[in-house]
């Protein structure tokens, strides 16, 4: 999770110290939960998806292989419905 930070950061000029607070105090897992179960988008998912880099967002990472055994179906589906409720194509 802090790589994603840090690549929103370098390649999207996106600075969101709140994400790296959250990280330190509920770990990546329960971050990645709560922004996938919130009302609205963050503010720096909005920066991204301006800068057409919603590849860098946790919705994105959620839904790769490789950490398919740490989210639901319908966590996953979520993530899913929100990149292309954004017109991302994951």
């Amino acid at each position: 999770m802090t790589g994603i930070y840090r690549r929103a950061k370098d390649e999207a000029d996106c600075d969101d110290g709140h994400f790296l607070e959250m990280l330190a105090h509920h770990g990546a897992v329960e971050t990645a939960r709560t922004l996938l179960h919130a009302n609205t988008v963050s503010d720096a998912y909005t920066e991204l998806w301006k800068r057409r880099r919603l590849d860098l967002t946790v919705e994105a990472f959620i839904i790769k292989p490789q950490w398919k055994e740490l989210f639901t179906d319908e966590e996953r589906g979520i993530a899913v419905k929100r990149l292309v409720s954004f017109d991302y194509v994951p």
